[in-house]
């Protein structure tokens, strides 16, 4: 693995011994958050660890992936067949495995900085281990870790003759460490960077196309394209609906759009792609729901509610699905250019992409290029599609075909002919989305994959440091032309909590427990607020749990939190829009109080009173006191009927039959409280004597069809009281 790089491998064992060799073994491994992983190449590392207790192993990542698995046999009787179809071919992570049979070998050690939400309560050595850290500074605290050894999952690709790799999903990252580790490299620290090949990724453009030799070894054989990890789709739920629709109308048309994964994201897309495509129904829902009434003025002077005639670009952390349902409807259309002037000219609608003689006299009026065309200035109008292809540029002449033109534009001349032989036609190399990482169903990746490189270029993957802050210009864009591209930026983003001071908890309880991460929710936050036009968007879900154990999400406040009150913007609930920047804490109080639900008002109400943070004498209006999940579903209900806001609008792995066997199951555990014995209804259950014949394809699903025991049988009677009691039956 010495000398000139990169070395190739067809095998990770080979790769791993190659790797033991040059660095010691003392390994401090650093991977991707997410999809990125080199699956294999992380087990063979780890593999060897476990035989051989005089290294010492070091993961340093986020988001380990691991399949879905039921909590009760219940639930892996519903998840085993899907599990087995959604993930053949998946090769999983042995160190995950390990970490929750409790396992892992005293020479290893998993630190991260992000996981899915919830994942870790109840594992030591993860929440011990567990490193916060901002995304834009994973690259920087993994050095400070001591990484060694990085390896990624890519892809390949000739192009004009010469093999190039995408980093694909996970450029974000690795853009960053792999210069740092260089450095380090030249002051004698032994390391290595490693790039694993599989096709099945799709070839993604931008910032992370690199050329062999940025890697010191690239392990290639057919054997390492194997099945992607597909994250299931979640369902949208009433409560979440609601949140988006409210969401969707603080978007500005010509603006920019950040957004995450998951349901709450998945609702906010919907909202957009209804707003735009069946914008009569959407202003009918959100006037007969009362969501204009009450936040008009705020959505007229933020947002809209008509459709995107401009249409708003993508700079998000997370390239997420539901960006290309948005490209498809029209919804994401807006061009950005990585060209300072370019942008600022189209910013001021001086300029269209559609070139014109106007074009290139404001581009020399604004001093992009110079009166005198250089080479410099010809390459770059010949980049962005100004100058047609074919031109030719050699000493101050622009030659086309037998035709040459003195590179004098101050020449009227000169201008003429430029103009009547050399102009394009529309500018080239437009971006409608700038994202850091990807990760979704494996029909996500389809998508991507089945797209046109042309397609795909619009779609520039980058550096967190690029998309996730403005400040730090070095080495990739600078802040000027950040602040163009993302003008009237609204950065959306979920949360757990949020007190009534507007600060926000997002990734940890106050008993220091690690539900998720920060990643990037703070450098979003800040972001919003360092832009001119830019504004926080985080959507809160009001009520956690169901019942005697519900609970309110607003609180009064809280012993941990992710945001700190002082970058309070806007925060949204299933019942409304709290527009806070800037507003005095009595105001912020009222505010969160009305998108609060009406069951938890008035305790926290008389809290705020006592300790005199709002007038004893003030009351909550009316038309904030039913806030109550069964109005939402009244409201929505209508609107259900006539197709939409289904569960799963953008496609689901899961079966139809999967689906209604999915609902019943989650109505049966929240009619739980403590296993089994505690199901209200289990009276009612157990006096079932005989099987519908309607319930028997879902029974036979679930292998229960033929209970062989006695807690089968009380399982068997349990699916059909919850297929009978949502109507599925």
């Amino acid at each position: 693995m010495e000398g000139k790089r990169p070395v190739y491998y067809q095998d990770v064992e080979k790769c791993v011994d190659d790797v033991i060799s040059k660095v010691g073994k003392k390994i401090i491994f650093g991977m991707p958050l997410g999809l990125g992983k080199p699956n294999q190449f992380a087990n063979a590392l780890y593999r060897r660890a476990k035989k051989d207790p005089s290294m010492q192993l070091i993961f340093c990542t986020a988001l380990s992936l691991e399949k879905p698995s039921g909590a009760s046999d219940l639930e892996q009787k519903f998840l085993g067949p899907f599990v087995e179809r959604l993930f053949d071919g998946y090769v999983e992570l042995d160190y995950m495995l390990d970490l929750r049979k409790g396992t892992l070998p005293e020479n290893f050690e998993l630190r991260e900085f992000y996981a899915k939400a919830g994942s870790y309560i109840n594992v030591d050595h993860t929440q011990m281990n567990y490193i916060s850290s901002n995304y834009t500074h994973a690259w920087r605290d993994s050095i400070d870790n001591g990484i060694n050894v990085v390896a990624q999952m890519v892809c390949k690709k000739e192009i004009n003759g010469e093999t190039l790799y995408s980093m694909s999903c996970n450029p974000e990252v690795s853009l960053d460490i792999t210069p740092a580790m260089r450095e380090l490299e030249k002051q004698g620290r032994k390391i290595a960077i490693i790039a694993q090949v599989n096709q099945n990724l799709p070839f993604m453009y931008g910032d992370a196309v690199v050329k062999g030799d940025e890697f010191d070894a690239i392990v290639d054989a057919p054997e390492y394209t194997t099945r992607l990890f597909g994250a299931p789709k979640m369902s949208i739920t009433t409560p979440d609906y609601m949140i988006g629709l409210h969401a969707s109308t603080l978007i500005k048309d010509g603006g920019t759009l950040q957004i995450g994964i998951g349901s709450l994201g998945d609702a906010l897309c919907y909202g957009l792609r209804m707003r735009h495509t069946q914008n009569a129904e959407y202003k009918k829902f959100l006037n007969d729901t009362g969501i204009l009434g009450k936040s008009g003025n705020v959505i007229e002077r933020i947002g809209g509610v008509d459709i995107f005639d401009e249409g708003i670009t993508g700079s998000t952390e997370m390239l997420v699905d539901g960006y290309l349902y948005l490209l498809e409807s029209g919804v994401v259309k807006r061009k950005t250019y990585n060209n300072v002037p370019l942008q600022r000219l189209l910013n001021e609608k001086k300029i269209t992409d559609e070139v014109t003689p106007k074009t290139l006299e404001f581009l020399i009026e604004e001093g992009a290029v110079k009166p005198v065309l250089t080479a410099e200035d010809f390459a770059f109008l010949t980049e962005y599609g100004i100058f047609k292809e074919g031109l030719s540029f050699e000493n101050s002449v622009i030659k086309n075909g037998e035709k040459e033109i003195p590179a004098d534009l101050s020449d009227p001349k000169n201008m003429d002919q430029v103009v009547a032989q050399c102009l394009g036609t529309l500018l080239k190399n437009d971006i409608l989305i700038h994202g850091g990482f990807f990760l979704g169903p494996e029909g996500f990746y389809k998508m991507l994959n089945d797209m046109s490189d042309e397609e795909r270029k619009k779609i520039f993957m980058t550096s967190v440091l690029n998309v996730n802050q403005l400040y730090g210009n070095n080495p990739y864009y600078s802040e000027e032309l950040k602040v163009l591209q993302r003008r009237e930026g609204r950065f959306v983003n979920a949360c757990l909590m949020v007190t009534l001071s507007g600060a926000v908890v997002s990734d940890g309880l106050e008993s220091g427990q690690v539900v998720s991460g920060v990643g990037g929710q703070y450098n979003f936050v800040s972001q919003a607020h360092a832009l001119p036009d830019g504004r926080s968007i985080l959507m809160c879900k009001g009520v956690r749990g169901a019942g005697k154990s519900a609970a309110s999400n607003i609180v009064f406040n809280y012993g941990h939190t992710t945001i700190p009150r002082h970058l309070r913007d806007f925060v949204i609930t299933e019942y409304g829009i709290a527009d806070l920047r800037g507003k005095m804490d009595k105001e912020i109080i009222a505010q969160l109080l009305n998108i609060t639900d009406s069951r938890f008002q008035d305790e926290l109400l008389e809290t705020a009173k006592k300790y005199r943070k709002i007038p004893s004498d003030y009351t909550i209006a009316d038309q904030f006191r039913n806030n109550y999940p069964q109005r939402l579903e009244d409201e929505i209900t209508p609107f259900k009927e006539k197709g939409f806001f289904e569960p799963f609008p953008f496609g689901s792995d899961f079966t139809d039959e999967e689906l209604v066997i999915g609902k019943s199951l989650k109505w049966l555990k929240a009619q739980m409280t403590e296993g089994l014995s505690k199901v209200s209804s289990l009276g009612k259950a157990m006096t079932i004597m005989s099987v519908p014949e309607t319930a028997k394809p879902y029974l036979e699903r679930l292998h229960l069809d033929n209970p062989g025991s006695a807690k089968e049988k009380m399982m068997q009677k349990l699916v059909i009281y919850a297929l009978s009691s949502t109507g599925s039956i």
